[in-house]
């Protein structure tokens, strides 16, 4: 008898760490290329694995403010690329954006969106700021940007891990996809995401909230 309630104890405690385990929520994976280094200190051999970040850049914003990757550093990043005449995927990946950053004003202080123009002679800052009028976009932590366009398509390719470059053959004569991309505090990408497909967004502001709470103590539960 003692036995049997031996063992019941031990499943019971058993069954009661799994499930503590299982409620813990996983952290979010790193993107990217990734180089492994190996290291020895004090004879003991260590591998380490090293994933890029995001490089520093500068852009003119919607307002003609020099607006650099510097002066965004503590905050978690939401980024796509795109332009303001593109005829296909834009508008309703910049809708979803829009109501990602609607969803996510509780978090305003700890999340940067930002959307890069992939034809920066077309989309200079007055073109942005009468787009974003027009779209009803509020910019309270949310910048557009206009800058060199070989560098934001190579930003965009490289480091943001999403397409974006001229294609006469595309509408709008630029091709690029959908994705929004989730870079965290430390300048790593830790998600992308189709900005087209609703259940895509839902999962990134999900993932979101995990990323802030998991990694940097922020009460991100969304009531």
């Amino acid at each position: 008898m003692k036995r049997i309630l031996h063992v019941a104890l031990i499943l019971i405690l058993f069954t009661s760490c799994k499930t503590e385990q299982e409620k813990k929520p996983k952290a979010l994976p790193y993107f990217g290329n990734y180089d492994i280094v190996f290291s020895e200190t004090d004879g003991v051999e260590s591998i380490d694995t090293i994933f890029p970040k995001i490089p520093a850049f500068s852009y003119l914003n919607q307002d003609s403010n020099v607006i650099t990757s510097e002066s965004m550093k503590g905050k978690v990043w939401i980024a796509n690329f795109f332009f303001t005449s593109c005829p296909s995927i834009c508008p309703p990946m910049i809708s979803q954006m829009k109501r990602l950053n609607l969803l996510t004003q509780d978090l305003a202080s700890e999340v940067q969106f930002m959307s890069f123009s992939i034809d920066p002679k077309t989309d200079q800052p007055h073109i942005l700021k009468t787009y974003i009028k027009n779209n009803g976009i509020q910019t309270k932590n949310w910048y557009f940007f206009t800058g060199d366009e070989a560098k934001t398509h190579r930003l965009g390719v490289m480091h943001f891990m999403v397409h974006a470059d001229k294609d006469p053959m595309a509408a709008g004569g630029f091709a690029h996809s959908d994705g929004m991309v989730l870079v965290d505090k430390e300048g790593y990408v830790r998600g992308v995401y189709r900005g087209t497909q609703t259940k895509e967004v839902d999962k990134l502001n999900n993932d979101l909230r995990k990323l802030l709470e998991i990694e940097y103590g922020v009460n991100s539960k969304q009531h």
